[in-house]
Order: C-alpha cells, then sequence, then structure tokens
C-alpha cells in the first residue's frame, strides 16, 4: 500500500524489481521499521531470482551486491540491516545446495520474517495492553499501526487489544510533521477500526499533559540500543521529556528485532537525514522561502532514563537499561529462540 498517497487514495502497489522496491522504501511508500524488514527481505528474492540459474559463486556475489544495495535504503531503522542479515545467513548455511535451492531459501526465510512479525505484533498488544486504562486518555506519535508492519502495529496494537476488551479511551495523534504520518496514517487507521481519536498539533503536546488529558504516551521505535536509548521519529524525545515533566508514564513498543546490542548508546545511532524539501513545502505548496536552510532529521533519541518500559514481543522491559534488556535476550537463548 502506498503510504504517500494516504488518506486520500488507498492505491497497492505491485514491485517486480528490486530497485522500485528500493525506491519505495526511500520515498517512504513503504515505511515502519518491521514493515522495512519485511521488505528488505522480500527485495533479496526479488535481486536474486534471476540469476538463480547461475553458478554458486555468481549467485553469492549477486546476492552480496544486493543485501548492500538495500542496506543503505534507511540507515536509523534496524529492522531492515537485521533482516538482510537473516538472508545472508540462510544462504550461507545452505553449503552444497544449487542456487536455485539457495534462491528457494531465501523465499522460505523471507516468508518467515513476515510470519514472525505478524505473531510479534500480537505479543506486543498482548503484553502492554493492560498499560491503557478505562477512560484514559494516550497520546501517541508518528505511525505504528498494521500500515508499518505484517501485523496489527507495535504501539497500535497495544491500543487495538485493549479495544478489543471491551476498555473504552481516547487517543491523540500528533500530526507529527513534516510528513504527518499521525494525520495522514495514524488518524486514518484508528478511525477505520472505530477507536476514539482526536489529531492534535504537534505543539499542542504539552497543553494537551497540562490539562490532565493525557494518562499515558505510547510510541514505537526504529532502533534501541544495549542501554536502553531509543531512535524514533523526530519529536518523541521531546514528548518524553513533557511526560517526565507532568508525571505520566512514558512507554516505547517494539519487536526484539528493533534492539540492537552492537550499539552502546544512543549516540551511535546513525540519524536519517531528510531533503530539505519536505520542510520547506513537503505537499505541493511551498510554505517557506526556497532559499532558507533546513534541518530535518528524520529521527530523534530518547534517553532510556525518560523510558518507563519497553513493550516487547517478549514481555515488557522495566526498569530500562542493560541489565533489563540483556535478560530478555538471556531468556531467549535459554529457550532456544531467535
Amino acid at each position: 500500500m502506498d503510504q504517500t498517497l494516504l488518506p486520500e487514495k488507498l492505491q497497492v502497489n505491485c514491485y517486480q524489481e528490486v530497485e522500485q522496491l528500493s525506491e519505495a522504501i526511500r520515498s517512504l511508500r513503504i515505511r515502519g521499521a518491521p514493515a522495512l524488514g519485511v521488505a528488505g527481505a522480500m527485495g533479496v528474492v526479488l535481486g536474486v531470482a534471476r540469476h538463480r540459474r547461475r553458478d554458486r559463486r555468481a549467485f553469492e556475489a549477486k546476492l552480496a551486491e544486493v543485501c548492500d544495495y538495500l542496506a543503505v535504503s534507511r540507515p536509523t531503522a534496524v529492522n531492515l540491516g537485521w533482516a538482510l542479515e537473516r538472508m545472508r545467513a540462510r544462504a550461507a548455511s545452505m553449503s552444497g545446495c544449487s542456487a536455485e535451492q539457495v534462491c528457494e531459501g531465501l523465499l522460505a526465510e523471507a516468508d518467515s520474517i513476515r510470519v514472525e512479525d505478524e505473531r510479534c505484533c500480537e505479543a506486543i498488544g498482548l503484553a502492554g495492553q493492560a498499560l491503557v486504562t478505562q477512560d484514559g486518555g494516550v497520546l501517541t506519535h508518528c505511525h505504528t499501526g498494521a500500515l508499518a508492519t505484517c501485523g496489527a502495529g507495535t504501539a497500535l496494537a497495544v491500543l487495538y487489544e485493549a479495544h478489543r476488551r471491551g476498555r473504552r479511551f481516547r487517543v491523540y495523534a500528533d500530526e507529527t510533521r513534516p510528513l504527518l504520518q499521525g494525520a495522514r496514517l495514524t488518524a486514518w487507521e484508528l478511525m477505520r477500526a472505530g477507536l476514539d481519536v482526536t489529531l492534535v498539533c504537534d505543539s499542542a503536546a504539552g497543553s494537551l499533559m497540562a490539562a490532565g488529558q493525557v494518562d499515558l504516551v505510547m510510541t514505537g521505535a526504529d532502533r534501541i540500543v544495549s542501554n536502553g536509548d531509543t531512535a524514533n521519529k523526530v519529536g518523541t524525545y521531546g514528548l518524553a521529556v513533557l511526560a517526565r515533566s507532568h508525571g505520566i508514564p512514558f512507554y516505547v513498543a517494539a519487536p526484539t528485532s528493533s534492539f540492537d546490542l552492537t550499539l552502546a548508546g544512543g549516540s551511535d545511532i546513525p540519524i536519517e537525514q531528510r531533503p530539505a524539501d519536505e520542510v520547506r513545502g513537503g505537499f505541493g505548496r511551498r510554505t517557506a522561502p526556497v532559499e532558507v536552510r533546513c534541518h530535518n532529521a528524520a529521527f530523534d533519541v530518547t534517553p532510556a532514563e525518560l523510558i518507563s518500559g519497553i513493550v516487547t514481543d517478549r514481555g515488557v522491559v522495566a526498569p530500562v537499561g542493560r541489565e533489563s534488556i540483556g535478560r530478555i535476550f538471556s531468556r531467549s537463548l535459554l529457550h532456544g529462540g531467535n
């Protein structure tokens, strides 16, 4: 589904070339960290499929080229790189197989990543639903729903599960400048699902909190590093500071595939810089002088100490820190998980 056309037009695109898929990722036609992981894995298959009858060495060279090409499509969301590494590992595990057999194995791996994401979304919703209180107010930022995943979403999965259980509450969706993912995607999706949603300007969040309208802030994440620092859509850090100032719990919802334990802290996270024209006027009308310089970081980093907990497919991490994050991955290894 082309997310750049919503809410005015619902259009499903079919991509048959890896170059088309890469462009769709760069242009945000496909967006959302989990969805990027699945799309990247499928993109690997698109990139190597026509080379499946070549000898194994030539096929492996093409596989490496395709993975490297897709990896730079968007640098901050770790799920894309995580999925590409899984595809490389699957191919490496099939020594002695023909290129055609490896291609079949890669398609099976990509489909496994898709199915796992569906299950992760369900688990996140179950793990976090109790945080949403009856008649409470939940503020969310950017878009973390079904469009961003292969299931019900991450932060929105929590809201959907609470709603499914009969709880009634208000959702405040930040518009999320400059590309308005909250306005175009979150508000659209929540309305279609029958939730009580109100769209607010980004700058209205503080006054809403001060008025006692917000009981919980729930956002997603594009990358969570080993100390719990979290990269998410720009504006998230400001919400966390406001929530702390008003005594409101601030939670992040993300699958364990969004964790990057190779990085020590948030300052190590690469932050994507987007084109200046998205700020000057991203929807067909100039709203700033054409000559003005723009800072357009797509993400910011929220320090772990501002995060009340991280809702994952393996439970809620709280308090947030190296030790608690390490425990959820240790439990996975103990029980044979990925």
